[in-house]
């Protein structure tokens, strides 16, 4: 077997991309948050299908000015979430006050799953942390009209899933609020930095004004925010923290950035649709688990994942891996079962992750590999070759 030296991402940044980068710096003396992050912010609101979407320094910084904006507006309570998902859901539900419950996943969308979530609400739940997995959507009818029936809004974490759809509308435009992520790997990039977006224009001015230190003059609509006006005592205007914030603010640069790659987004996530289709259907489905609802899905990454019955097979595939140079990650999204990392005991959570049987299975059992537009099919069909002759 050749080594094809296989990285996780590749060609991220074009020289479209370089070019209006220079061109901003040559003719602009403006870099801070400016006109340029209000029309990114508005072009990215088109192509979701939001009315508010602000930009932030990161998708981390996203999830968390949403729960802190989430604490200000419903109060404290229990937050639903699942074990498969990135450190910072986690993190900004239990630093911003929430009690995380933590329910299972869904094999075959890789989010939560819904019986487990009806299971899971009471009456102190505040709201359904959902994360789309590496490109898939992880939104059902079932669980829409649930939510809807008791009013409890849905936050999406679609930081890996920029593009893909549940029926007609893209994810991000389907819950009461919702996160994406532009750090460089992802399907396009500002390098560092995330997006809030929104329907609900309350909202939206809740998380500008707490995304720049809570200032009130960082609003564009203050009457949006009127139980705050006023609560500050004795305070120049220029200067009035109605409430908590943090400095998640961009920059310009970033915004160009984002502009320029937002252009080829939709062309980009075909192809890597296509390459995932590829890949899936040229394993062995006996040994690998291919059943995922790709359906309206803009692929991340590749998705591999032995079946717990060959389990006993993983030395065998991470050589193969090895031996052909294929970047790879083990637990697929954010490393496996959070529940088995340091982090929560020191907040005094201790949950068994052995509970959450599907979610072990993706940890203990799966990988997920590079994908980009890019990639060379014939990759894709040198490794499925590879990868079918494990347990032969």
């Amino acid at each position: 077997m050749n080594n094809i030296r296989w990285p996780l991402i590749q060609n991220n940044i074009t020289d479209a991309d370089k070019t209006a980068l220079v061109k901003h710096i040559m003719t602009s003396d403006r870099f801070t948050q400016g006109e340029k992050v209000k029309l990114f912010e508005k072009s990215w609101s088109q192509w979701l299908g939001v009315k508010h979407s602000i930009f932030v320094s990161s998708g981390s910084a996203a999830n968390f000015l949403t729960m802190s904006a989430l604490r200000d507006t419903v109060g404290l309570g229990e937050v639903i979430l699942p074990p498969l998902t990135w450190v910072s859901d986690v993190v900004s539900v239990i630093e911003n006050g929430f009690t995380p419950v933590f329910v299972d996943i869904n094999p075959n969308t890789l989010a939560l799953d819904f019986e487990s979530v009806k299971k899971a609400i009471t009456s102190k739940t505040k709201a359904v942390f959902l994360t789309h997995v590496l490109g898939l959507n992880g939104v059902s009818k079932s669980l829409l009209d649930l939510l809807k029936s008791k009013n409890i809004p849905l936050i999406e974490d679609a930081c890996e899933s920029h593009g893909a759809v549940f029926g007609k509308k893209k994810v991000g435009s389907i819950g009461f609020a919702s996160n994406f992520s532009f750090y460089y790997g992802h399907h396009m990039t500002t390098i560092e930095g995330g997006m809030v977006s929104t329907n609900d224009s309350k909202f939206a001015q809740l998380i500008r004004i707490k995304r720049g230190h809570g200032l009130l003059r960082e609003s564009t609509a203050p009457q949006e925010l009127q139980e705050y006006l006023g609560n500050s005592k004795d305070v120049y205007k220029e200067f009035d923290f109605p409430v908590v914030g943090y400095n998640f603010r961009n920059n310009e640069l970033g915004a160009v950035l984002g502009l320029s790659q937002l252009k080829r987004l939709d062309k980009n996530n075909s192809q890597r649709n296509l390459r995932l289709q590829r890949f899936l259907s040229n394993l062995n489905k006996q040994i690998y688990f291919v059943d995922y609802s790709i359906k309206g899905s803009s692929s991340y990454a590749l998705l591999l994942q032995l079946r717990s019955e060959h389990a006993h097979l993983k030395p065998q595939v991470e050589k193969v891996l090895l031996n052909l140079g294929v970047e790879y990650r083990r637990g697929m999204s954010g490393g496996g079962n959070q529940l088995r990392q340091g982090f929560l005991k020191t907040r005094g959570i201790d949950v068994n992750p052995a509970l959450y049987t599907n979610t072990e299975q993706i940890h203990h059992n799966g990988f997920y590999l590079g994908n980009f537009p890019g990639l060379p099919l014939k990759w894709i069909d040198e490794l499925c070759k590879a990868l079918i002759e494990v347990g032969r």
